[in-house]
């Protein structure tokens, strides 16, 4: 196996063919909640629209949140990753 199937955990074709059914189960779930992506987009904005109201402050906390989480989230996730790489199947 190459690095890059190593890294995905299989032939990009088969990571492909499990993203696309998962995406597809996924929105079929999310249809069938009536959320549309465009709802989705919208709400996200008005999340970023919220958030730029509360003025500089708030997105500052917002930004140190983010970075305090990403300290341990992205080592772990690293880590795992390697011990799967390693780890063989």
């Amino acid at each position: 196996m190459s690095a890059i199937d190593n890294f995905l955990g299989g032939s990009p074709l088969q990571v492909f063919v499990k993203l696309l059914f998962v995406s597809l189960v996924v929105g079929a779930l999310l249809m069938w909640l009536e959320l549309r992506p465009i709802d989705l987009l919208h709400g996200v904005q008005r999340f970023f629209d919220h958030i730029s109201s509360l003025g500089v402050g708030a997105v500052k906390l917002v930004g140190e949140y983010v970075l305090t989480g990403a300290l341990i989230v992205v080592p772990a996730f690293l880590v795992l990753r390697l011990l799967k790489l390693g780890g063989g199947r």
